[in-house]
């Protein structure tokens, strides 16, 4: 097993430049949704960055630009956005805290257990399934539909609020079954590599 396949060394891609732009969105969308609650403009800023994910990862596998930079910094844009507007949401009373927690515990426990592991073995990603690319997926488009339901009222704003708490539940599922997933696939590229790889080593999941 090894990570995710890449074709450059280079920071400066399209698909990076998408990416920053999507962290860059996450002050923003907080600002105007906590600051100002401008929730339309804040929902405008989580559909740019809901594009920005779909669009970054078609580019770098149409255009070959598929780097290490972004197998780290592609996921850890979605997790931010998805923390982020979840703490903003919850703030405002929104989405309850519990909710926030359970997501958050998903990705602590990743970051506590199997990613360490993995890095000292020379692993910066693991390959991406689709249960973690629906998960993402549920969870990104989840809550601008519940973000855009609060407080209206009438027919669309009902199925906003329904829809997007359909997919707040079942991305949930799907982003804890996906964790579970990834600390199988840790597991593994544990036991098939138990020697941990000095500072400076070759990466064990490398080209070779």
């Amino acid at each position: 097993m090894s990570a995710e396949p890449y074709d450059t060394d280079r920071v400066l891609t399209v698909p990076n430049v998408l990416s920053f732009i999507r962290l860059a969105g996450i002050p923003i969308f907080l600002w105007l949704l906590l600051a100002r609650e401008a929730d339309l403009w804040a929902v405008a800023v989580l559909a740019i960055g809901g594009a920005t994910d779909w669009l970054d990862g078609q580019l770098a596998r149409r255009w070959h630009q598929r780097s290490r930079l972004g197998q780290v910094l592609d996921p850890l844009a979605d997790r931010l956005y998805i923390l982020a507007t979840l703490i903003g949401l919850a703030m405002r009373d929104m989405v309850p805290w519990w909710l926030v927690a359970l997501l958050a515990a998903r990705d602590v426990v990743m970051a506590t257990t199997i990613w360490p592991a993995l890095r000292r073995r020379g692993f910066s990603s693991l390959p991406v399934h689709f249960l973690g690319k629906a998960a993402t997926f549920a969870l990104l488009y989840a809550f601008p539909l519940v973000l855009l339901g609060n407080g209206g009222t009438g027919f669309w704003a009902e199925m906003a609020k329904v829809v997007g708490w359909a997919c707040a539940i079942w991305g949930a599922a799907l982003y804890w079954w996906s964790g579970l997933l990834y600390l199988g696939q840790g597991a593994e590229v544990i036991r098939r590599f138990p020697r941990e790889i000095p500072a400076g080593g070759e990466s064990a999941g490398s080209s070779q």
